[in-house]
């Protein structure tokens, strides 16, 4: 059946950007691990890492890997998202951390949800620890307990195109997308009483978006690249 004429521009058509990262994602999730795809296992811990590689946010889930990671980067229905605390244009890789042993586990079985919050603790540790400015965008800290737990095998890969990443891997598109949910941010926070994770939030984004700005600056000559008043125009 032909496209109306008024459709053949598009219009009828998610943005290139969306359906690229729908395709990529659920390639990345139906991977095989363990004897099925890794989206199907129902309890685990997952990691977002920015184009910087980075770690930004981990999370834990015992509704299935799939259903929670595609929730967070295509419905937009999670509060991390809806507060700007997390921002699916940053999301470059995902790692997740399947625990197969608990699969046919009902999900309010009490040392089976103590073992899922201590793994969170522990790549919650390495994910901070890791980064540049000692922290994750997380308004919350994993829940506390005694259990020491290892972490199991993991599966890490990039669902950003070779294509997507032209468009947004560039440092000033970057500031810019990063500064919009700062700013995002800073108007939830000022509009309601909030804890101190929010302020968190926010002070870590700030930080990433000046480390971000210094080093954009820098690479175009630092001091040396700003005009000096009364000089002619070189260009």
């Amino acid at each position: 059946m032909p496209v109306p004429a008024r459709l053949q521009d598009g219009s009828h058509l998610p943005p290139f950007e969306t359906e690229d990262l729908r395709a990529r994602l659920s390639a990345f999730l139906d991977t095989p691990f363990n004897g099925q795809k890794v989206g199907h296992w129902r309890w685990g811990i997952y990691a977002f890492f920015d184009y910087d590689g980075e770690p930004i946010y981990v999370g834990q889930t015992n509704e299935a890997l799939r259903t929670r990671i595609r929730r967070h980067l295509t419905n937009q229905r999670t509060d991390a998202v809806a507060m700007s605390v997390l921002d699916p244009f940053e999301v470059y890789e995902i790692e997740v951390w399947p625990m197969p042993d608990l699969q046919g586990v009902g999900s309010r079985d009490r040392e089976a949800r103590q073992r899922l919050d201590a793994l969170e603790r522990v790549i919650t540790e390495q994910a901070v620890a890791g980064s540049t400015f000692k922290a994750i965008l997380n308004e919350k800290d994993p829940p506390p307990g005694d259990l020491v737990v290892e972490a199991p095998p993991s599966l890490r890969g990039c669902i950003v195109s070779d294509r997507v990443f032209e468009l947004r891997s560039h440092p000033d598109f970057r500031l810019a997308r990063r500064a919009l949910i700062l700013s995002r941010l800073a108007q939830v926070i000022s509009e309601r009483k909030v804890q101190g994770g929010l302020r968190r939030v926010l002070q870590t984004q700030a930080r990433r978006l000046q480390w971000l700005a210094e080093r954009r600056y820098e690479a175009l000559g630092g001091a040396a690249s700003v005009e000096v008043e009364g000089q002619p125009d070189l260009l």
